[in-house]
Order: C-alpha cells, then sequence, then structure tokens
C-alpha cells in the first residue's frame, strides 16, 4: 500500500475515534477499538491495539488515568494523541525502522536539546548550574536538529538544560513552528506562570515535567528553600487551566524514602500530573556527589514499590533504570534517544559527557554514524540482565572501552572529566548491585521495603 495513503487512513481512524470519544469519553471510551478497528487493517499494530483493548476491558487505574486524558483542554488532548501516538509512535516508528536498515545505524525516537546552559537555581548534585549562561543553541539550530529528526522519523523532543524555560520565547516559537511534533520539557517549574500557561495552550503541543525531589525537606535541600512551595503552585497552575504535565524525579540514597512512599504517588496523583519518570542519581562530573547514589536495598526498594503502585495507582510511571526490561536495555546511543548540549555535541546520553560529532559541523545521520554512536549500537544491550542496562552505572567497563575506542572527548561544559575518573567512581556501585540485579532477574525473593 502506499506510506501516503496509509498515513491518511491512520489519520482519518485516530480523528474518528477522538470525535467519537469526546462527547461522553466514560460511556464512549470501552467502544473505542471496535471503531479503530473498523477503519485499520486486521494486521496493522495488532499488539498494540490488544493491549489499548485489554485497559479498557479492565477498567483498572490505566482505564482511570485515560479518563483524567480526558479532563485536559482538548486541544492539548488532541496535539497529544496526533503528535505522541501517532506520528511519534507509529508512523514516525516506521520510518525510523526504514532508515535503520538503509544505513546500519541507530535511529532516536526523541532526541533530548539543551536550548540553554543557563539554570536559575544550583542544586546539589547536578552539573548544570555550574555551567553558566555563555552557552545557546540558536533558534535556528534548534529548528535544523527537529527538522533533520523529522526526516529520520523523530517526532518526539524534549527540552533539557540548564532550565530550558530560561528561553521561553524560542521554546514556544519552535513548538509553534513544528506543531506537528510533540515537546516536553524538564523543568524546576519556577519560570511556569499565568502567561506561560496562554502559551502552552495556544500552542497546543508543549508537556512540562517538574522536578521534585520529594516532600518539602528533602526537595529543598537538594533544591533551596522555597523550591518545593514554587513547584506545588507551578502545578495548581497547571491543573487549574487543564494542562497535562508530569513529575521527573531524581532519587538519591537522600530522599529515596520520601519519593517512594505511597503518600508521594498520591500527591502527584491529587496535584494533576499524569506521569512521573524516577531518575537514579548518576555521579557524573569531577565534583559529583557520590554518596547520594542509592544503595542497593534502596534501589530495590524503589524497583518493588513502583511496581506496586503502577497496578493501583491512576499515573503512568517509569523507572529508567529498573525498567530497561520494557524497553531491552540501553536507549541510548540513539537506539531511542540521544542528547544535544548547548555547544552542539551530539552525546549518546543525557549523563554520557562525551561525543566525536557536533550538530554545527556535520548533520544528525551523520552524528548517528560517529565512532562513539556505533560502538552504542554494536554493544547494545551491554548486559543480558535488563537491571543492569547502563554502562555507565552497571557495566562501567564498558563505557570505558567504547569511548578510549572512539576516541570520544569530553564534553563537559567546565570541568573535564576523564572516563576513568568517572567509571571509578560507578565500579564499587556496579559490583555491589551484581548480587541483587541477579536475583531480581532470575525471580528471587524480593523486598517488601
Amino acid at each position: 500500500m502506499n506510506k501516503s495513503v496509509k498515513d491518511s487512513m491512520q489519520n482519518f481512524a485516530i480523528n474518528q475515534a477522538l470525535k467519537y470519544i469526546e462527547g461522553n469519553p466514560e460511556e464512549n471510551i470501552p467502544k473505542l477499538m471496535t471503531l479503530v478497528d473498523k477503519f485499520t487493517p486486521t494486521e496493522w499494530y495488532t499488539s498494540q491495539r490488544d493491549a489499548i483493548r485489554n485497559v479498557i476491558d479492565e477498567k483498572n487505574n490505566w482505564y482511570q488515568l485515560m479518563l483524567k486524558v480526558y479532563d485536559i483542554n482538548p486541544g492539548s488532548r488532541k496535539a497529544f494523541f496526533q503528535n505522541f501516538l501517532f506520528n511519534a509512535s507509529l508512523k514516525g516508528s516506521a520510518i525510523q525502522e526504514e532508515v535503520k536498515e538503509q544505513e546500519g545505524c541507530n535511529v532516536p525516537w526523541a532526541i533530548l536539546l539543551d536550548p540553554t546552559s543557563s539554570c536559575n537555581l544550583h542544586c546539589t548534585g547536578c552539573w548544570a548550574a555550574e555551567y553558566g549562561n555563555q552557552l545557546n543553541l540558536t533558534l535556528e539550530d534548534l529548528d535544523s536538529i527537529v527538522r533533520q529528526g523529522k526526516e529520520l522519523g523523530t517526532y518526539m523532543y524534549i527540552y533539557t538544560g540548564g532550565e530550558p524555560l530560561v528561553r521561553k520565547k524560542d521554546v514556544i516559537r519552535l513548538c509553534e513552528m513544528h506543531p506537528d511534533c510533540e515537546f516536553l520539557c524538564f523543568t524546576n517549574g519556577t519560570l511556569i506562570d499565568e502567561q506561560f500557561c496562554q502559551e502552552m495552550i495556544h500552542v497546543k503541543n508543549f508537556v512540562p515535567a517538574l522536578s521534585l525531589e520529594g516532600f518539602e525537606e528533602a526537595n529543598d535541600g537538594r533544591r533551596g528553600k522555597g523550591m518545593y512551595q514554587k513547584v506545588l503552585n507551578a502545578m495548581s497552575l497547571l491543573k487549574q487551566h487543564k494542562l497535562p504535565f508530569g513529575i521527573s524525579t531524581c532519587y538519591t540514597s537522600k530522599n529515596v524514602d520520601d519519593v517512594s512512599s505511597e503518600k508521594y504517588f498520591d500527591l502527584m496523583i491529587d496535584s494533576g500530573a499524569l506521569f512521573v519518570w524516577f531518575f537514579h542519581y548518576m555521579p557524573v562530573g569531577n565534583d559529583a556527589a557520590v554518596e547520594l547514589m542509592p544503595k542497593p536495598q534502596q534501589r530495590e526498594m524503589m524497583y518493588n514499590r513502583i511496581r506496586g503502585y503502577r497496578e493501583t495507582k491512576p499515573i503512568f510511571s517509569m523507572d529508567f533504570q529498573n525498567d530497561a526490561e520494557f524497553v531491552g536495555g540501553c536507549i541510548a546511543g540513539g537506539r531511542n534517544y540521544l542528547h544535544i548540549n548547548a555547544k552542539g555535541d551530539v552525546e549518546p546520553c543525557v549523563f554520557i559527557h562525551y561525543s566525536n560529532a557536533n550538530i554545527h559541523e556535520v548533520s544528525l545521520l551523520d552524528a548517528l554514524k560517529s565512532p562513539l554512536f556505533m560502538a552504542y549500537h554494536d554493544g547494545q544491550p551491554f548486559n543480558d540482565n535488563m537491571l543492569r542496562p547502563c554502562p555507565m552505572l552497571e557495566n562501567p567497563e564498558a563505557l570505558r572501552k567504547m569511548v578510549k575506542d572512539a576516541g570520544a572527548v569530553n564534553t563537559d561544559y567546565q570541568s573535564l572529566e576523564s572516563v576513568d575518573h568517572l567509571c571509578d567512581k560507578t565500579t564499587p556501585y556496579a559490583e555491589n548491585w551484581i548480587s541483587t540485579a541477579e536475583r531480581l532477574w532470575q525471580g528471587g525473593d524480593k523486598c517488601t521495603g
């Protein structure tokens, strides 16, 4: 079947389904897949459709989350379904697979971009605040990256930093320039105000993920006094305007009890968050606070508690260190995502500050074919145990070898860190985690937390 015809048919099916649901979501969502089946050939995306059908039929917490999606403003909701579900996850994934086969390299589902190195906070254990405000990707740079990405089938873009909303005007402008893409933003939330909410309503395709590190004492201990209340205020404003948002939480040895608690999940849900992304603390940078790395028993507690809440709480959660089994291991190096910093360095991961390529000098496709990215391509997965996915945190010998063999240079903005210095910090962690990871992966007795 002609590709444009297939795209048109898929678009039509999605739009018809959305129109059908709008009038009475609670009554019509159960009939959704019948309508999708009517307009979609039987052999298309059968596993994805079956998964959605099961959620609807069981009317569990995932179904409750679907109803929450229908409480956000219609423009943002339609953009999400069109850009995230269709453009990024269906049409885009098909294009990515074609390019991967043709070019013999990884092609990312999402690209992380640092519009600026500037940040208005100074959080313990975070390298971004040290970089200053001298480094920025211009609007032209950002536009070029997105245009190149779409040629490869990438329709999902995530702003990181620094604090991306320091560049509010350009962040919103890029959303306007590419209405067929979905833009997510990791933000400390302090710059979200009434005017910015109106901008989000205008562009429709922007979703913030607010950084929250637990309750007030744990959060402000790392982010600064008063930051907890500022995040709560931002969430309240977003909820008031029925705008979609989520939470980004870095768990450390200091806040793990807070962020793994039912009370914390209920706070996020009651505040209106639709998703939460958990990140394991990474000791990146010469002055990283190594003591913030969670102990094996703390990580195991996160593993068990998050999976438990996933069965009962109406919020989408992903633990990027403990959920690798669902994505086949490490997703970096362009396999599912890559990172471009404010200097234009194309890095395999937001935590791996080494590169052979700069977007100012080579195309995005050429960067994906650079030595370090090809080392990722050839080496993934780095471990058959999906609880040991990362080449830095759990397999540091793999990162040492890749960086050295590729001749990649450190891309830190201020204080260059050798790969040996970085991996020397994670080697003891990797060794201490092995026995717990093996027991969990083999299905042994689990810690109840």
